[in-house]
């Protein structure tokens, strides 16, 4: 676990604010009081107060160290209101609907990333993706170098049986469902630069297809093949290959077989899926045959963090989201 144990680490030397909207949520109270107790973040909890320090005192947690607000009642809430307006009053937002929007927490708690009152938030235990990315889009925005939002998974490969070992980046396999040939690229992009930011390491990128090197025709192949040349044009210096199967990406000896002047030699550490369909089938087949760790889905391409969870997610899944949410906000 030496990936994660070193964002980890990261997180605790350096520990960044981190507003998580479902306060109520007794995966989520577990979560805050865990990782500030790791001293990995400083918590803000949204919520009916009454209710959290009740269910905290159920669970048996002390919330020493973590602050409490109720966007129904919160002193910022009407300036958080006025804000949204500014921002979505081209797109028909009155000031009645902004009013509205601001008592909620998942709303409330992207305002406080985008006005600085946090680093990053983390929401989706309770809350779907597309209301948490919605909203993350609306309020804080896009990232300069960004032309989308993409998610990936980080995955931890770390059984003493798997030969492929460490930390994956897994791109896209929760949000973009048919990615064309420029957004491929930009998932690309952005996976790589997650990489070098949380794994430490110099991405090393396979595009993944059924074709290896052209040894198939198609469209979805002339869409990978497509993708990779636009990367290699604004990254030259990128190691990339595309089109490749997974096994030439991830095994030394079949890319070497396989793969003519392959500059990841079998050693991705990046692998970017053709769509959706593939992704999300990847990185389950990953974990529950393969028995790696997924952590995610992580967003990227926003202008500041904001990250998603599974709403099957464990406590400790919130915990690791929130300690990559730190070392994101640490790189801005």
């Amino acid at each position: 676990m030496k990936a994660l144990n070193n964002i980890f680490r990261r997180a605790s030397e350096d520990p960044r604010r981190v507003v998580l909207a479902e306060g109520e949520d007794p995966r989520i109270l577990e979560a805050a009081v865990t990782a500030t107790a790791r001293g990995i973040a400083h918590i803000t909890l949204l919520g009916d107060a009454s209710v959290i320090r009740a269910n905290a005192a159920e669970q048996g947690l002390a919330l020493d160290g973590v602050s409490l607000v109720n966007p129904a009642e919160a002193a910022d809430a009407g300036r958080y209101a006025e804000t949204f307006y500014e921002l979505r009053k081209a797109k028909g937002m009155t000031p009645e609907k902004a009013a509205e929007l601001m008592r909620d927490p998942l709303h409330y708690a992207q305002m406080m990333v985008h006005l600085g009152d946090a680093d990053g938030s983390v929401c989706g235990a309770v809350y779907t993706t597309g209301d948490t990315v919605r909203a993350a889009i609306q309020i804080i925005g896009m990232a300069e170098d960004a032309s989308m939002v993409s998610s990936f998974f980080l995955m931890m490969l770390c059984e003493p049986f798997h030969e492929l070992k460490g930390g994956v980046i897994f791109s896209d396999c929760g949000l973009v469902i048919n990615p064309d040939a420029p957004q491929l690229a930009q998932i690309a992009m952005s996976a790589s630069a997650s990489a070098r930011n949380l794994l430490g390491e110099e991405p090393r990128v396979a595009m993944l297809s059924f074709s290896t090197s052209g040894s198939a025709s198609h469209s979805a192949v002339d869409k990978v093949v497509e993708a990779t040349r636009i990367v290699k044009e604004q990254h030259p210096d990128l190691a990339i290959d595309g089109d490749v199967q997974l096994d030439a990406a991830i095994v030394s000896e079949i890319a070497e077989r396989k793969v003519a002047h392959s500059e990841t030699h079998g050693k991705a550490n990046v692998l970017v899926f053709p769509n959706l369909e593939a992704g999300n089938i990847g990185y389950k087949l990953a974990e529950r045959i393969g028995k790696a760790e997924a952590i995610g889905p992580i967003l990227q391409g926003l202008r500041k963090p904001a990250n998603d969870l599974s709403r099957g997610c464990s406590a400790n899944d919130v915990v690791n989201v929130i300690a990559i949410t730190v070392v994101q906000s640490q790189s801005l």
